[in-house]
C-alpha cells in the first residue's frame, strides 16, 4: 500500500490507514454516470436562479464587460480543477475538500476543514430553504390568487420532500435533478434564440463588447460574483464512491459542469444586454436589478414564458436543495466512516445505497434550525442573502486551501503526473484565488448585504475551523487509531 508524508508530523503513514480492531460499514456504491453527476452539480449551482440574479452583476459589476467576466472566472474555476482532477485519482473518497486538504497539509486543518464545510453547506441549505419560501408561496398566489400557507410553511413541505428524496438512492435523486435541470437550460436558450430572432444580426453583435466596457464598473467585485456562481462544481468528488468509473468520470464530470456554467452564464448575460440593448440594459438594471431579467423573460416569451419561468424557478430551488442536502449527508458519511463522527453515521442501506442515516440528520438538523429562524421572525429574502453570501464566502476559503493542498502533496511526489497539473497550475489557482478572496473579505458588506452579520456568522465558521482542529489534536492522543484515520478511509 502507498504511503503519504503527513505535513504536519513528517511521518511516512498509510494512505487510508484503517483503525485498528474496528470493522469498516459498508461504504458508498452506485452507478452515477458523467451527465448525472454534471446536473447534480449545476443544480448545486441553480443556473435559473444565477440568471434571475444578473441584474447585481450589471450594477454592481462591471456591467457591459459582464460576458467577459463569467468566461473569465469559468477559466480561472478550470485552471483550479487542474491539480483538483489530478489529485483525485490518489484521494478516492467522497470527502472532497476535507480528504483534499487533509492529504496535501495534514490532518488537523483538513478535519477542521470539513467542519467548516459542513457549516457552510448548512448556511447556504439554511439561507435557500428560506428563499424557497418565497418562491413558492409567490407562485401559488399568482397562479390561484390566493395565500394559503405563509411562506415558511412551503419550506418546510419542500424539508419532507428533499429528506424522502436524500433517504433513497442517489441515481433516483439524480434523474429528479437531470430533468428539472434540462428544463431549465432549455428554457434560458429557448430565450436566447428568441432575443436573436427578434433582434437580427445587427443588433447582437457584439460592438458594444469593448475592452472599456469589460474594464468599466468595479472588475474586482464582478469577479468575485463571477467565481461565486461557479461554487459548487466540486461536488463531482463528493458523489466519486457512486460514480461508475470514477477515475474517468470524475473528472470528466468537473470539466464538463464548469465548461457548461461558463458557457451558460456567459451567453445570458450577453443575450440580456442584447433584448434592451447597451444603454438601456443599464438604467433598467439600476432602476430594478431583481426584476430585469424576468422582465426580459416576458417581453421575449411572452406571458406563458414568463409562467413557466416562475414555475421552473421553484423546481431550481428543489434541485439546489436537494444537491445540498446530498453533499452535507455525504460529508457527515464520511466523518462517522473515518470514526471521527459516530459510525452509525456512515451505515449505508442495503437496498437503497444510500447514507440513510446521515441524510436524516441533516434532515433534523435543519427542520430545528428552520424552527429556529421562524420563530425569531428574521425577514426571509435578507436571511437568505446573508447566509447564502457568507456560505459562498467560506467555500471560497476552501477552495484557496485545496488549491495549496494540491501544491503540497505533488511537491512531496509527483506521482507521475506532468508539471503543468502539479505545479504550475495550482501555484496559479492558488494565487488568482487568494485575490478573489481578498475582494470578498474587502467587500463583504456587498457580498452579504450585513456586515455586521456577515462578520459575526464569518466568526462562528472560523471557530469551527479551530474546534476541528483542536478536536483532531485532542484524538491524537487519546485516540490516535482515529487520528491517523482522518481523511483515509479504506475503501
Amino acid at each position: 500500500m502507498s504511503t503519504l508524508i503527513d505535513s504536519k508530523e513528517g511521518a511516512a503513514l498509510p494512505e487510508f490507514a484503517t483503525p485498528s480492531g474496528e470493522n469498516r460499514p459498508a461504504t458508498l456504491s452506485g452507478q452515477l454516470g458523467m451527465l448525472e453527476i454534471v446536473f447534480t452539480v449545476l443544480a448545486y449551482n441553480a443556473p435559473l436562479t444565477v440568471f434571475t440574479g444578473m441584474g447585481v452583476m450589471l450594477t454592481l459589476g462591471n456591467g457591459l464587460g459582464a460576458p467577459v467576466t463569467y468566461l473569465i472566472a469559468g477559466a480561472l474555476i478550470l485552471i483550479f480543477s487542474v491539480g483538483f482532477t489530478a489529485m483525485s485519482k490518489h484521494v478516492p473518497n467522497a470527502g472532497a475538500f476535507y480528504a483534499y486538504i487533509t492529504a496535501g497539509i495534514g490532518r488537523p486543518l483538513g478535519l477542521g476543514s470539513a467542519l467548516m464545510a459542513m457549516l457552510a453547506y448548512g448556511f447556504m441549505m439554511t439561507g435557500v430553504y428560506l428563499y424557497a419560501g418565497i418562491v413558492y408561496a409567490s407562485l401559488v398566489k399568482h397562479l390561484f390568487n390566493a395565500e394559503p400557507l405563509l411562506w415558511w410553511g412551503y419550506s418546510l413541505i419542500l424539508l419532507a420532500a428533499v429528506g424522502v428524496f436524500g433517504y433513497l438512492r442517489i441515481t433516483f435523486s439524480a434523474r429528479v435533478l437531470t430533468l428539472a435541470l434540462i428544463c431549465e437550460v432549455l428554457i434560458v436558450f429557448v430565450w436566447q434564440i428568441a432575443v436573436a430572432a427578434a433582434k437580427g444580426a445587427a443588433v447582437v453583435s457584439p460592438s458594444w463588447l469593448t475592452p472599456s466596457a469589460v474594464t468599466s464598473g468595479s472588475v474586482g467585485l464582478a469577479l468575485l460574483f463571477g467565481v461565486t456562481c461557479f461554487a459548487g462544481f466540486e461536488a463531482t468528488a463528493v458523489f466519486r464512491e457512486e460514480a461508475r468509473d470514477p477515475e474517468v468520470t470524475v473528472p470528466r464530470a468537473t470539466y464538463c459542469a464548469i465548461l457548461v456554467m461558463a458557457i451558460l452564464f456567459s451567453s445570458a448575460s450577453y443575450f440580456l444586454i442584447c433584448a434592451f440593448g447597451p444603454q438601456t440594459v443599464l438604467e433598467r438594471a439600476a432602476a430594478d436589478p431583481s426584476q430585469i431579467s424576468l422582465n426580459a423573460i416576458g417581453l421575449y416569451l411572452g406571458k406563458a414564458g414568463l409562467e413557466a419561468v416562475n414555475a421552473l424557478l421553484c423546481s431550481s430551488v428543489f434541485a439546489c436543495l436537494l444537491a445540498l442536502h446530498n453533499i452535507l449527508s455525504r460529508y457527515i458519511y464520511c466523518l462517522g466512516l473515518d470514526g471521527t463522527f459516530p459510525r452509525t453515521l456512515a451505515t449505508v442501506h442495503e437496498r437503497h445505497g444510500s447514507p440513510h442515516r446521515a441524510s436524516v440528520v441533516v434532515t433534523g438538523l435543519m427542520l430545528l434550525i428552520l424552527i429556529g429562524v421562524i420563530k425569531s421572525g428574521f425577514e426571509p429574502f435578507g436571511a437568505f442573502a446573508i447566509l447564502t453570501g457568507v456560505g459562498g464566502y467560506c467555500l471560497l476559503l476552501l477552495l484557496i486551501l485545496t488549491s495549496l493542498s494540491v501544491l503540497v502533496f505533488f511537491v512531496r511526489d509527483m506521482k507521475g503526473q506532468n508539471l503543468w497539473r502539479t505545479r504550475v497550475a495550482p501555484i496559479v489557482s492558488f494565487f488568482l484565488l487568494s485575490f478573489v478572496g481578498w475582494l470578498a473579505t474587502k467587500n463583504m458588506e456587498v457580498l452579504t448585504g450585513n456586515v455586521q452579520v456577515a462578520q459575526a456568522l464569518i466568526s462562528v465558521v472560523f471557530g469551527t475551523l479551530l474546534i476541528g482542529v483542536l478536536y483532531a489534536r485532542y484524538l491524537k492522543r487519546a485516540r490516535p487509531e482515529i487520528y491517523r484515520a482522518i481523511g483515509r478511509q479504506v475503501i
